[in-house]
């Protein structure tokens, strides 16, 4: 009797298209869709992005990088299974020195974006952020929470830009049937934040590193919720393979005031700086943390890194740098 003859089930990777794979979370967000046996296709323009945050994965066979503006039309031949949008100026310093192409990133791009997801029969997530709560009157801020922001400040051009995005994100939901996430990003920490970006952490630790003066906004009362990037894109990863199609919270609860997380850097770095208090900066929010409710109930996940531990591992990247 002739024997059966084995059949061999070839699995094929599924195939992720990052925008924005180059910057700071779009690279570590890349680090683990390969590491979960994704082949990943990085398109950056590289305004404000960087070679360096992805160089080790030259020569990958399951990486390809594309240098490329997302507002224009993005053609790839290969079949693509996810696409996660990412692209965009994402500190006070870029998107106030690029304030159109923060906002054409928004609009222009996220269309490109969701018009190649559209044509691939691709799953899409779009990377919103806690500014679309602007300077909020609600307290923690929860996705119900429609907003407080200033369309016409100096930082609406970002606000509206990601508020945009997620309007239009949930347009080809309705109207194309397309499976769609939409994560609003709160505080994020760790290392490849680029030294000079202007946000508080990479601005704090090269003052403490230099024993210069910390430079804290207003009396320092303000408040901030600060996740580890592991921690984030984790979420990030579980809200895409999840069925939830509206906006899903990913941030560290816990909260502290600026003058209070000065302090702590000054102590783990063993800096001698001393803090000084500038002007409050113009429509910043005064307080922020969210309400992750969502995120544990329906991705079972919260932030597991401890915060000592993930500023040690950003103290250690930036201490070269500096």
């Amino acid at each position: 009797m002739a024997k059966a003859k084995k059949v061999t089930r070839v699995v094929k990777a599924p195939v992720s298209v990052v925008t924005g794979g180059a910057g700071f979370l779009g690279s570590h967000l890349v680090d683990l869709l390969l590491s979960k046996g994704h082949k990943v296709i990085a398109i950056d323009n590289l305004v404000t992005g960087s070679v360096d945050n992805i160089a080790h994965l030259a020569g990958s066979n399951y990486f390809r990088f594309i240098q490329q503006d997302v507002t224009e039309f993005l053609f790839l031949d290969s079949p693509v299974d996810y696409v996660w949008h990412f692209a965009s100026p994402a500190s006070p310093v870029d998107y106030l020195e690029l304030p159109i192409q923060t906002l054409k990133v928004g609009s222009l791009g996220t269309h490109k974006a969701l018009g190649l997801a559209k044509e691939k029969g691709a799953r899409f997530l779009i990377a919103s952020t806690s500014e679309t709560y602007g300077d909020p009157l609600v307290h923690p801020q929860t996705e119900e929470y429609w907003g407080n922001v200033n369309t016409i400040g100096p930082r609406g051009c970002y606000d509206e830009a990601k508020r945009f995005a997620e309007a239009m994100t949930m347009a080809y939901h309705r109207q194309h049937k397309m499976e769609t996430r939409i994560v609003r990003i709160f505080n994020t920490y760790g290392p490849r934040m680029r030294l000079r970006d202007g946000r508080v952490v990479p601005a704090f630790i090269s003052q403490a590193l230099k024993n210069r003066p910390v430079t804290v906004f207003g009396e320092g009362q303000q408040t901030r919720s600060f996740c580890y990037c592991a921690d984030l894109i984790e979420g990030i990863y579980r809200l895409m393979m999840s069925d939830y199609p509206l906006p899903v919270n990913i941030g560290n609860p816990h909260e502290m005031t600026m003058l209070d997380f000065a302090r702590q850097i000054v102590k783990i770095t063993g800096s001698k700086s001393r803090i000084i208090h500038k002007p409050l900066p113009q429509d910043d929010p005064k307080q922020r943390r969210p309400d992750i409710t969502k995120a544990k109930q329906l991705l079972k996940w919260e932030p597991q890194v401890p915060f000592a531990e993930g500023m040690r591992r950003t103290i250690e990247y930036f201490k070269p740098r500096v």
